[in-house]
């Protein structure tokens, strides 16, 4: 959630690449920028209590997620 300005550019990368693929490279990076992610987020105000709760509900998915990971891979080793 930056406040930079985001420019994406994609240039073909041979002579005869087709326009999908670049379409296609386009959105992946418009995807990793989180532009479009960021957009939806400001269209509308949200309370600085709701975002951090938002925030932390986020981190423990993650967390959880990964320490699942985790255990699939110990259970596989032993």
């Amino acid at each position: 959630m930056s406040k930079r300005p985001v420019n994406v550019e994609v240039t073909p990368r041979y002579r005869n690449e087709s326009a999908e693929k670049m379409i296609k490279r386009f959105n992946k990076k418009v995807k990793n920028e989180r532009i479009i992610e960021d957009f939806r987020e400001r269209q509308r105000y949200e309370k600085p209590s709701l975002k951090r709760k938002r925030l932390k509900l986020r981190k423990r998915l993650v967390l959880e997620k990964l320490q699942k990971t985790i255990d699939e891979k110990k259970k596989l080793t032993s």
